[in-house]
């Protein structure tokens, strides 16, 4: 047996794609835009009716990749971030 073609834990599911989502009016608050090496970061503050939130899309050679952190997590990523820079710094480079 292929492994997709194990019947799911989580019961049967359709071999259609669903119905697309319908459209949520995005208000764009705040736009960086970052360029580091080949890859290109965009950092968007927007806000719907749900809440704001933080979409950074990185870009590279035209694949992108995107998350989407609310707003009421941006402290904790920021912390986060920030002690990740902080141990880079404070760690030496491998040389190869």
């Amino acid at each position: 047996m292929i492994s997709n073609e194990r019947p799911s834990p989580y019961g049967h599911r359709p071999h259609f794609p669903s119905a697309p989502k319908p459209y949520v009016q995005e208000d764009t608050l705040k736009t960086e835009k970052v360029q580091i090496e080949r890859k290109t970061f965009v950092f968007t503050l927007k806000e719907n009716p749900r809440g704001r939130f933080l979409r950074i899309t990185e870009d590279v050679g035209g694949r992108r990749d995107t998350i989407i952190i609310p707003s009421t997590g941006l402290e904790d990523f920021k912390r986060v971030v920030e002690s990740m820079a902080a141990a880079s710094a404070a760690t030496p480079v491998k040389e190869a």
